[in-house]
Order: C-alpha cells, then structure tokens, then sequence
C-alpha cells in the first residue's frame, strides 16, 4: 500500500481521520465481511452495535504504529477489524453488567433482543476473532491479544467486586482501568508494530504508550461523566456513580471533603440510593474540592508519559499523527 500519507503538518484529529481514510475504509469493509455467522440473529445484533458510530480509535492506533515504518500491508488490515471485534464483544457484556438502555444515544442490544442474546452475540465476536487471529500463525499476535482478553475479564470481574465500594483505593481503581480499558488500546498498539517489523524493544515502547493513552481515555471519561452534554456522549450525567461505579473524581473527593459529607455520599453510595438531588450536591463539591480537575491532571499525566515514548521514534507524519490522537484523548467531546 505504499508509504501511506505523506503530510507533513497534520494539526487536528478530524485530519488524522482524513489523512488516514483508506485504510480505516479497508478496516470498515473487513468489520462487516467477517459478520458472517449461519446464525442469522448474530448477524444482525453484530451488524447493528458495529454500525452505531464508534470512533475505531484502536483500528487507528494499529494502523499509526504500523505506519512508523512506512506501510500497512492490506491483508493485516483484518486485524483491526479484529479488534473491534473483541471491543465490541466486551459493550455487549458490559450493557448487560450495567443494565445500561443506551450507548452512543441509541437503545442497547440488551434492551432490544435481552441479555441473553446480547452475552451469546459476544461469545461469538470474541471467538470469531480469536480464530481468525490465530490463522495468521503469528505468536505475537496471538500472544499479546489474548493477554489483552484475559485481562479484560479480570477487570470485569475486579469492577464487579469493587462497585459501591467506598473504601477502594487509588491504586486498586487504576488497576481496574488498566485492565479493563487500556490493555486493548495497548494491545492494538503492539500489533501494530509488529505488523510494521518494529524491534523487541520498540513493540515494548508502543505497548506503553497505548496503555498510557487508554489510562488517559478512561480518566477523562471519568470526568466527563460528571460534566457531559447526555445528548452529545449518548449517556446521562452521573451513570457511573448511579450503577455504582466509584471513579476518579469520586474517590478524589471522599478523599478531600470534609468528613461529614465523606459519610453522608458513603453512605448513600452503600444504600444505593443516589437521587439526582444527591448528584447535583455531589458535583458541586467535586468543583469545590476541585476533584475534576484533579481526574484530568492524572489523565494528563499519562498523555505526558505516552509521549515520552514516543520522543526515540523518527519523525514522520504517523508520529505526529500519534501525538494528536494523544492529545485527543483527553481533549475530546469537552
């Protein structure tokens, strides 16, 4: 496929997206020539999440850390399909973890066909794209995907565990992020540079910028939570803390407030009965204790340490095109 896009003054995401088009097109048309299941209730649950308007965000980042050695051969474009296979899989189950009614504005898989369907559609994505990551007989692919799918069921779990739990730390909350989220946008980094014949010690590299940019994804997340536009992100204000979720910006403020406030949210976060009245209080202290600008400082901090590795790569344009999505990351939908 060549060289890829010769650009050399790439400033904002919405030109990343345009510079890196054809590839990402390849990308769409293998997503949907691979929903191919004899079942034809897979098909169109599949069809339908694939086609709700995610932003193919690890697609990219495969395709940007192939790039930095200057090409994309097409017959791995699959593999980012593939991935979004495996992120898709994980929505399904987390809609149905969450009893979640919308995603991106629209109604749930769950919500439509039920739980039941919705966890079995996943199965299936999961499996399809571990089959087909396995045919490419290519143990680095092999091994760092399934990693990244283990890790994921124990974040999961690890969240599960953890909801209306006050009394989580920092750490183990972080923990929970990285597993959950940034293992994938990692794992989709480190395949790129496989596919781009990057040494050992560079597939480290953008293993670690990718999981720093997924660490920074869902810290910004975090914040949005409590300060989104519902009709803009698809969500209300304050899902997270009403399904028990105790992010960043919480765990921030039960750490700062004064202590008879940190017992009052205490306690209505363990009797599950957070009203919206409680979340109206509840954000005005998280400005008064500035806990969200906290949660995007740490994300901020992890957009500062992607970076950092990718200073040793040489300067071509899928490098500056890595440090926009960077910046994206904490500066989207704001």
């Amino acid at each position: 496929m060549g060289n890829g896009p010769v650009l050399q003054n790439l400033l904002t995401m919405g030109e990343v997206w345009d510079a890196y088009q054809v590839d990402l097109q390849e990308v769409e048309s293998q997503i949907h020539k691979n929903i191919n299941s004899e079942a034809p209730l897979i098909n169109t649950v599949a069809n339908q999440i694939l086609s709700s308007g995610g932003k193919r965000i690890r697609p990219l980042l495969l395709i940007l850390c192939a790039r930095l050695y200057g090409h994309t051969p097409k017959e791995y474009l699959v593999l980012g399909s593939l991935i979004e296979f495996i992120h898709t899989a994980t929505l399904l189950h987390d809609d149905v973890l969450d009893e979640a009614d919308l995603r991106r504005g629209q109604k749930t898989a769950r919500r439509i066909w039920g739980n039941q369907t919705s966890i079995l559609v996943g199965d299936f994505l999961y499996s399809e794209a571990m089959a087909q990551i396995a045919a490419f007989r290519n143990h680095g692919f092999n091994e760092v995907l399934a990693d990244a799918c283990r890790k994921m069921a124990e974040g999961e779990i690890l969240q599960l565990c953890a909801n209306f739990q006050t009394e989580i730390t920092e750490t183990n909350y972080l923990k929970i992020v990285e597993f959950k989220t940034a293992t994938l946008v990692a794992a989709s980094c480190k395949v790129g540079a496989i596919i781009g014949g990057a040494s050992l010690t560079e597939q480290e590299a953008l293993y670690r910028f990718g999981l720093n940019l997924g660490m920074a994804f869902q810290l910004a997340d975090d914040r949005l939570d409590y300060m989104a536009d519902g009709n803009r992100l698809g969500k209300s204000l304050g899902q997270d803390l009403k399904q028990g979720m105790v992010t960043l910006p919480l765990l921030h403020l039960l750490q700062t407030c004064p202590q008879a406030e940190k017992e009052r949210i205490q306690a209505k976060i363990k009797a599950h009965s957070i009203t919206d009245r409680d979340l109206t209080d509840i954000i005005g202290l998280m400005e008064e204790n500035d806990s969200l600008t906290y949660a995007m400082n740490r994300a901020r901090d992890y957009v500062d340490a992607a970076n950092l590795d990718l200073m040793p790569f040489g300067d071509n344009s899928a490098k500056r095109s890595l440090a926009i999505v960077a910046n994206y990351m904490i500066t989207r939908d704001q």
